[in-house]
């Protein structure tokens, strides 16, 4: 794997080929949020959508742990690396972005838990599209029992996304939920044995990574540019994103390698 030079001391950015594997690197905090993480993963979410070549993205943590959440003391310090100041500085909102707040990538991004994904780190995985979470990891939405608000946009997104009385259960009470429980509500994909989070989310980038480009990035347009459209309207959006998609050369492809019983090769876009 290539080490990418927009890695900050706590977060590593490396490339697999079509796959981007982005590490949040602070294990003495549980990788709680601090500057030089937001800054990482600001320029991590920039950077796939603005590389042709990388076609899915993974978020994971490091020694065992995904994000204990928000360090607020650390978030409202400035970076001690000078490097990072300066990009702090021209990324606008680079904590927004970090969290998937804002400019989502145009890429699909999967969780890869292990450990705590707690506050923050909930947060997080809500804001990505696919969730490998490992069988002893504890996820949660903390906000509320400490008197705080969720200000990554779980309040928001989390009632979209599962059952509006699991979610509320989550973002009211503020408890702890296991791996087993998750699933069941629908919050994640798979839950995996402890240790091979990543190695399972690294499979399913691969499958990802083998479908068509063009394809992959139109749906995800399609669900984030219709929400809150009548059907309508919304279908209106998605024919105006499939079209093109039908009459590519990347569509032309998949039927070629259908016929001839082969793997597509599929152009980067």
């Amino acid at each position: 794997m290539e080490l990418l030079t927009i890695s900050t001391p706590h977060c590593r950015i490396e490339r697999d080929g079509h796959v981007l594997i982005v590490t949040m690197n602070r294990p003495e905090a549980r990788n709680a949020l601090s500057s030089d993480m937001l800054v990482g993963l600001a320029s991590a979410w920039a950077y796939a959508s603005a590389e042709a070549g990388i076609r899915v993205a993974i978020l994971t943590g490091a020694a065992g742990t995904f994000c204990s959440g928000a360090d607020l003391k650390a978030m409202g310090l400035p970076s001690s690396d000078p490097e990072v100041q300066e990009r702090a500085a021209q990324i606008p909102n680079y904590h927004w972005k970090g969290l998937l707040r804002e400019d989502l990538p145009t890429k699909p991004i999967i969780s890869a838990v292990e450990g705590y994904a707690v506050a923050g780190g909930t947060e997080l995985l809500v804001g990505t599209d696919l969730r490998i979470v490992a069988e002893s990891a504890t996820l949660g939405l903390f906000e509320a029992k400490r008197a705080l608000f969720p200000m990554g946009g779980s309040a928001v997104r989390l009632p979209r996304q599962i059952p509006y009385c699991h979610a509320m259960d989550l973002l009211l009470t503020g408890r702890a939920v296991t791996a087993a429980e998750a699933l069941g509500m629908g919050l994640v994909n798979r839950v995996v044995p402890d240790g091979q989070a990543l190695s399972a989310a690294r499979d399913l980038a691969a499958d990802v990574a083998a479908s068509g480009p063009l394809a992959v990035q139109a749906i995800l347009r399609a669900y984030r540019d219709t929400l809150g459209l009548p059907e309508p309207e919304a279908l209106k959006v998605s024919d105006e994103l499939g079209w093109p998609v039908i009459g590519s050369q990347d569509a032309a492809e998949g039927a070629r390698a259908f016929r001839e019983k082969r793997p597509p090769a599929y152009h980067s876009h």
